[in-house]
């Protein structure tokens, strides 16, 4: 049997039939988004890093996607959230790092040299298993006395069988 290919479809076969769409649009992707400083540089500290948590998560929710937690630790940040059904994911990675770069670069002294890295990992989560990556983000500190970021982010990558080059991975 061939497959049906879209081009193949032509208005003629389509003719007569009542084709109807979908009265709405019903998402529910949640993502588990990681992101590092700039080199890894490690410059997330208290008490800024609790205000650029929520910060984060209030640039999230004003773009319509849910934040259900956002933690980090002092070179990367963990966010899992509810992408919205209107914004790209690339368009929210913008937005969250040209936002949250400037608004810490006005927090003093010591900021003025923060940036974020380029690339960034975006990875589903199945809804069965939210508590446990929200366990999993909330427990970043203690996690990362035994773990560096680099160990974490290729754990993920394998985890989630995303082909990389590791020369283009870090910046």
């Amino acid at each position: 049997m061939q497959p049906i290919v879209k081009n193949n479809i032509s208005k003629k076969a389509l003719k007569g039939r009542n084709l109807k769409s979908m009265g709405q649009s019903l998402v529910k992707n949640y993502v588990h988004l990681i992101f590092s400083t700039k080199k890894r540089v490690p410059m997330i500290h208290p008490p800024v890093d609790v205000e650029l948590y929520g910060y984060i998560g209030s640039i999230c929710n004003n773009l319509e996607c849910p934040v259900l937690i956002v933690s980090g630790h002092l070179d990367h940040v963990h966010i899992l959230y509810l992408l919205s059904k209107k914004i790209s994911l690339m368009k929210l990675m913008e937005e969250l790092k040209s936002h949250s770069s400037k608004w810490i670069k006005s927090k003093g002294k010591g900021y003025e040299n923060f940036y974020w890295q380029e690339g960034y990992g975006a990875f589903s989560v199945n809804p069965s298993e939210i508590n446990i990556v929200i366990a999993y983000i909330s427990n970043q500190k203690e996690h990362h006395s035994r773990k560096t970021f680099q160990d974490e982010y290729r754990s993920f990558l394998k985890k989630y069988k995303v082909v990389y080059d590791e020369k283009y991975v870090w910046d």
